[in-house]
């Protein structure tokens, strides 16, 4: 059985341990400076931010969300894990709280955006660049009225 519960300050290293995974099993697009440098901002942030978690029956994280204003910031899952529907579940979660919730995911990632839009987002925009100006292109998305 799958719980969603906030993340406590005990978590933030399996989060940190999730995105490592996650990133290097989808995100094979990223130059190893970029992996590197993404790594250690990560790293820096992600054990105090307010996640939301998908944990099994034994409260082990295996997915988290980061949601700020409305806008999904982060959602990855372990990929021991994947398609179990977690990354599903939160979705729903981050809905239900923000009805036209926002995010943006990587154009190289078309799995990704696949699974954005099969949840109910529409692509609203495109950037050439990442949020920290990488040249990574990003897909904005949007659900809902918006």
């Amino acid at each position: 059985m799958i719980t969603i519960r906030p993340s406590r300050p005990e978590d933030g290293p399996r989060a940190v341990e999730i995105w490592r995974q996650a990133v290097d099993a989808t995100h094979h697009f990223l130059l190893p400076e970029d992996r590197a440098a993404l790594d250690a901002l990560v790293s820096s942030f992600l054990p105090q931010a307010p996640l939301w978690l998908a944990v099994d029956a034994q409260d082990h994280p295996l997915a988290f969300m980061l949601i700020d204003n409305g806008h999904m910031e982060a959602l990855f899952v372990d990929p021991a894990a994947r398609g179990q529907g977690l990354g599903a579940a939160l979705v729903r979660h981050g809905l239900s709280l923000h009805a036209q919730m926002s995010t943006d995911v990587n154009e190289q990632n078309a799995q990704a955006v696949g699974f954005y839009e099969k949840m109910g987002f529409r692509r609203t925009g495109r950037s050439e660049v990442d949020g920290q100006g990488r040249p990574y292109p990003l897909i904005h998305l949007t659900y809902g009225s918006a």
